[in-house]
């Protein structure tokens, strides 16, 4: 499972570098996203609802926020 550090980037950096990480993806595949931005949980359902990828966990810890998403 591929790791996306996006630590201290804000909207729209993290939606446009987890596009671009998806796009190189097999289906099946997951990544991490791991951001910092508040405004990611909001943005990231967005992005995700409008997309056929799969939000699988969602968390927040230490004022990091998490997505596992899985390429559909």
């Amino acid at each position: 499972m591929e790791i996306l550090d996006l630590k201290n980037l804000q909207c729209p950096m993290p939606i446009l570098k987890t596009k671009q990480a998806l796009q190189k993806m097999n289906e099946g595949d997951e990544i991490q996203v791991v951001t910092t931005d508040p405004h990611s949980e909001i943005d990231f359902k967005a992005f995700l609802s409008k997309t056929s990828n799969e939000l699988i966990q969602f968390w927040m810890e230490d004022g990091q926020y998490f997505f596992l998403i899985k390429k559909k």
